[in-house]
């Protein structure tokens, strides 16, 4: 399943935040912003206009909208042919941005870049960047939405840092923090953030090492009672490949719909090279990485994200498939 991604295949950010969190004051930040980058934007304009028509033009770029003009709320096959338009004009530029609705479920749209064959050839997925609101979040902490958001981002803004008091800020870092260990917070007022934050992070590439915090492995990071959170396991020692792809199959059949994102780096039996993988809800996406390095210590790290998830459980499982 999985395909070699040629140099020339387009970098996608997935951009994503609960409605007024700031989400169109930084695409109009990347818009403007002398970054030396062409980039192309799908951008939904459903009932949140507030991208300034004018400085689009101004800005030389192209926007897409949807004959609906919404993304994530219409079939994959629309947000596939509008891409495929796109990528006839390649040489327009070299990186496209996605704006998807604030009250979307961003899955659908991650899941595109894994599912449809041309599309992950053509395009690697860069990062989801979701921009939080500071002050209202806890309006809508409840909201799947606004959780699932959350859960999926690589890369995400605490926005208007300037409207809460530096306890509350502490206190909503700690929370996203058990919902997502692997996404890097940035806390940002007006959406300012170094474009090199943004753009061309490969937070979402497989070649990359998976890094957690290590702060979160200890178990007081865990005193929240919220359904959707983080579980990371790091067990040395290797792993049976057989068991192992047994175990995830199963684990994504009985469990998919609440498994928002995996992500884990391995160490399989009578392999000399890391094993590094991804999943998005029942999709996964495994690879042959690099070879271990000589005296680096080989070790299985894997982190799930999702709802309801049974940490005591998952360890025992992932145990059970060690060599």
């Amino acid at each position: 399943m999985v395909t070699a991604k040629t140099s020339s295949s387009v970098p996608v950010t997935v951009l994503t935040g609960y409605l007024g969190a700031g989400k169109t004051t930084l695409l109009n930040r990347i818009l403007t912003h002398e970054h030396g980058k062409k980039v192309a934007v799908i951008v939904n304009e459903f009932g949140e206009v507030g991208i300034d028509n004018q400085l689009v033009i101004d800005a030389d770029e192209e926007i897409f909208e949807m004959n609906n003009g919404c993304i994530c709320c219409t079939v994959r096959g629309d947000l596939i042919r509008i891409i495929g338009n796109l990528m006839r004009r390649r040489n327009k530029f070299d990186h496209l941005v996605i704006e998807t609705t604030g009250l979307a479920d961003p899955a659908p749209v991650i899941q595109t870049f894994f599912v449809d064959e041309d599309m992950r050839e053509q395009l690697s997925l860069d990062a989801v960047v979701t921009v939080v609101d500071a002050k209202h979040i806890w309006e809508h902490w409840e909201a799947d939405e606004a959780q699932e958001q959350i859960a999926f981002a690589d890369v995400i803004l605490i926005n208007k840092t300037d409207l809460v008091t530096p306890e509350q800020l502490s206190e909503l870092e700690k929370r996203i923090r058990a919902m997502n260990a692997m996404a890097k917070i940035h806390h940002t007022r007006n959406a300012e953030l170094g474009m090199d934050a943004l753009l061309g992070v490969k937070a979402f590439d497989l070649q990359r090492a998976l890094e957690i915090d290590p702060e979160f492995l200890s178990e007081t990071a865990h005193e929240h009672d919220e359904t959707v959170g983080s579980v990371a396991l790091v067990e040395s020692g290797e792993l049976d490949g057989q068991k192992l792809n047994d175990w995830l199959s199963r684990l994504l059949q009985t469990q998919g719909p609440d498994i928002f994102r995996m992500k884990g780096i391995l160490t399989i039996k009578g392999e000399d090279h890391r094993f590094v993988f991804q999943g998005v809800h029942m999709l996964f996406d495994g690879t042959r990485d690099r070879p271990w390095k000589p005296g680096e210590t080989r070790k299985n790290e894997l982190v799930f994200i999702g709802r309801n998830l049974d940490k005591a459980q998952l360890r025992e499982d992932f145990v059970a498939c060690m060599a």
